[in-house]
C-alpha cells in the first residue's frame, strides 16, 4: 500500500488508502460514500458463468472508494427510496443484517440510509475475522452480524434461521459484484464468533453470521 507523510496545520498526517489518518492515533470519522454506479457492470448470464470463491486475495492493492461504495450498495443498499426497500431481501423486510467493515485502519458500519460508512472501532479486528491467512491480510472484510432486535417474536430458532438466509442472499450480492467487477471473495465461516462478537463489541441481540473478504486477486 502506498503511504505518504503531509504536515497539516503542525501536525504529521499518513496518507492511507482512502484519507487522512493522523500518525498519533486521531480518531476515525465518518467516511461519504460516492454515490453507487449503476450503469456499469457486466451482463448477468456473464456473471454467473464467473461466480466462484476465490481465495487468492492480494493484500496490497485497496479498493477505491468508489469500488467499495459500489460493493456495498450491491450488497444490500436501497434500490427503491420510495419503501426503503434494498437489493436483497429480508424476512418480513425486518433488515436485520448490518455489513460491518472491517480494514486495517478500523472497523466501520455500514449505514444504509445515509450510504456512508460510521467508525466503530479505531482497531485491526480482521486477525478474529478469519482463521485463514488470507482473510486476516484481505483489504477489507466484510462481518454480516444479525440483530435479532428487529426480528419481532419469533423463536430462537427461527431467527437462527431467517438470519442464515438474510445473510445468504446479501453474500451472493458481493459474490455477483465481485464476478462482475474482477475481483476476488469467498464466504468464510470458519469463525470463532463469540471471541469476534467481543472483540467488536457487539450486544447479546446481535450476532456474527459470516464473514466475506474482498478484494484483488494476487495472481
Amino acid at each position: 500500500m502506498q503511504k505518504m507523510t503531509r504536515l497539516v496545520a503542525g501536525v504529521v498526517f499518513v496518507v492511507i488508502g482512502w484519507g487522512l489518518v493522523a500518525a498519533a492515533a486521531e480518531p476515525l470519522k465518518p467516511v461519504v460514500l460516492p454515490a453507487p454506479q449503476l450503469d456499469k457492470g457486466r451482463p448477468l448470464m456473464q456473471v454467473l458463468k464467473d461466480r466462484q470463491s476465490r481465495r487468492d486475495i492480494s493484500p496490497d492493492k485497496k479498493l477505491s472508494l468508489q469500488e467499495l461504495s459500489d460493493l456495498l450498495w450491491a450488497a444490500c443498499g436501497i434500490n427503491r427510496p420510495d419503501s426503503g426497500k434494498r437489493t436483497a431481501p429480508t424476512a418480513s423486510n425486518s433488515q436485520e443484517i448490518d455489513i460491518y467493515v472491517a480494514t486495517a485502519e478500523g472497523l466501520f458500519l455500514y449505514e444504509v440510509k445515509g450510504h456512508k460508512l460510521d467508525p466503530v472501532l479505531q482497531e485491526d479486528v480482521r486477525q478474529a475475522a478469519g482463521k485463514q491467512a488470507f482473510v486476516q491480510t484481505a483489504p477489507v472484510v466484510l462481518i454480516f452480524v444479525a440483530d435479532e432486535a428487529r426480528m419481532g417474536r419469533r423463536s430462537e430458532s427461527d431467527k437462527a434461521f431467517y438470519s442464515a438466509t438474510d445473510t445468504g442472499f446479501v453474500s451472493q450480492n458481493v459474490y455477483l459484484y465481485c464476478a462482475s467487477e474482477g475481483l476476488a471473495t469467498v464466504v468464510i465461516g470458519m469463525v470463532d464468533k463469540p471471541k469476534l462478537a467481543a472483540k467488536m463489541k457487539l450486544r447479546p441481540e446481535q450476532k456474527v453470521i459470516l464473514t466475506q473478504p474482498v478484494g484483488y486477486s494476487a495472481k
